[in-house]
């Protein structure tokens, strides 16, 4: 089949793709979908095939695991309420199930998802390139351009500073007040009147 005419997009592929555990990963309710099947019927076809998936093919998240997902994706917010606990497969886990899944759209997809993982993995090394060529430079000119190599390499990290509140912040003391009773009142510490519990 064309890859042109696959009905999935291979950005919505390379989405799919998570870090968990340090391998990248996909999950069963995404292969599902991918695959055009419902996830229990992936999952039965697994506990089918059980010697087929070692630890290093593919786990169970834990309990943790799946909170943190979901809270950190919002489009694994279907998660949050199924009964189990999800199937993370690794890139030998999904060339696996093509062997399992016997339809036509199962090896096109599979085709796609393996094309996405080389795609990521190229990414990466090129980064790590990168980075290397960059301290090879460093190495090499010394002084002359360290002020330089300083600002790309902060350029290539993630800062590290705290972010600034959400919220409207108040600098100043409150307005003060004469009551009737001659006393003096500031406006930080007035409570309205009635209701008072």
């Amino acid at each position: 089949m064309d890859p042109k005419s696959l009905c999935v997009p291979a950005k919505t592929i390379e989405e799919a793709i998570l870090l968990i555990r340090g391998q990248k990963i996909m999950l069963d309710a995404d292969l599902a979908i991918l695959y055009g099947v419902p996830t229990k019927a992936l999952n039965q076809a697994v506990k089918r095939n059980a010697r087929r998936f070692p630890l290093d093919f593919m786990f169970c998240l834990t309990k943790a695991e799946k909170n943190e997902l979901v809270t950190n994706c919002d489009r694994l917010r279907r998660l949050k309420y199924s009964s189990g606990l999800p199937r993370a497969f690794t890139e030998q886990g999904v060339a696996m199930l093509s062997s399992v899944l016997k339809s036509e759209r199962a090896i096109d997809v599979n085709v796609e998802i393996m094309r996405a993982f080389v795609r990521l993995r190229q990414m990466l090394a090129s980064h790590k390139d990168f980075a290397h060529r960059i301290a090879d430079l460093e190495k090499k000119y010394d002084k002359q351009f360290k002020v330089v190599f300083d600002a790309i390499r902060a350029l290539m990290t993630r800062p590290t500073s705290p972010s600034k509140p959400i919220g409207f912040q108040v600098k100043e003391k409150g307005a003060v007040y004469k009551t009737k009773k001659g006393g003096v009142v500031r406006a930080n510490n007035i409570r309205p009147i009635g209701n008072d519990l």
